[in-house]
């Protein structure tokens, strides 16, 4: 079984390969099928990795949506055909950055 701290990295690396093709822009997003798919799967490997984490270490650092992150996880893989890509782009925006360093602070603190 996956300690959480190999979740933690899980996630950062989703996030990693996310800003890959992010940096391109809204409209690149928009316009390009195979970026959405891209950065719609590596959302969906952070909600997975997210849902897997013990439940000691999510009550242990609830300043992280983790339920609203594993509720769409759920959405981006049941509802695929209804996901709504201006709700994608704002996460990987607005979200995104934030859960990047909490993320990176929390593996510090499992190093330490």
């Amino acid at each position: 079984m996956r300690s959480d701290r190999q979740r933690l990295v899980d996630i950062l690396e989703a996030i990693a390969q996310i800003e890959r093709y992010a940096f391109r822009g809204q409209s690149s997003f928009y316009q390009e099928e195979l970026i959405q798919v891209w950065i719609v799967h590596h959302l969906q490997i952070i909600g997975e990795a997210s849902s897997s984490l013990s439940q000691e270490f999510v009550q242990q650092n609830s300043e992280i949506p983790w339920a609203e992150i594993i509720a769409f996880r759920n959405i981006l893989v049941h509802e695929y055909f209804r996901v709504d890509l201006q709700l994608v782009w704002r996460i990987v925006e607005g979200d995104l950055p934030d859960l990047k360093s909490n993320i990176q602070r929390l593996i510090q603190g499992h190093e330490s």
